[in-house]
């Protein structure tokens, strides 16, 4: 199963860490990504683009899933993003990068991060989605059957 449609199971996942600078707005963020990722879909959903999306930092943290302390808040609220996008493979994402109406639009993003931009690909080893009700309940029916046997 596939939670990025039509992603392929040897396909490559890049991320960005976006930082603004002072002075830069989540409405810049959004305006110059937007800008960006339509390139994007637009002249490379043919050579290699499958699907992806842009997340902001919410400020909140998860002490239920964090082993680093127990802070209140994330002090990159508001100010850091990832913008993570699927390719079916790392030659083609990096083919994206050489078009010359992709460069112009990716410096205008990158003239915004405190962090300069280092994007890093990830092999998928896992997606999915979660069950319906209905399989939710079958799944830990036949867990609790099966526990015993193991």
């Amino acid at each position: 199963m596939s939670l990025v449609p039509g992603f392929p199971g040897d396909g490559v996942v890049t991320i960005n860490r976006v930082i603004l600078r002072d002075g830069y707005t989540v409405d810049d963020l959004e305006e110059r990504v937007a800008m960006l990722c339509e390139n994007v879909k637009t002249y490379h959903s043919d050579t290699g683009f499958v699907g992806g999306f842009v997340a902001l930092n919410a400020g909140l943290i998860s002490n239920e899933g964090s082993t680093a302390g127990k802070a209140l808040g994330s002090p990159l609220k508001d100010r850091e993003a990832l913008i993570i996008t699927f390719w079916r493979s790392f030659d083609e994402h990096e083919a994206s990068h050489r078009s010359p109406t992709f460069q112009p639009l990716f410096q205008q993003v990158i003239e915004m991060c405190e962090n300069g931009n280092e994007e890093i690909a990830y092999r998928m080893l896992w997606s999915g989605k979660a069950y319906s009700t209905e399989e939710a309940a079958e799944a830990r029916a036949s867990k609790e059957r099966y526990a015993s046997a193991v």
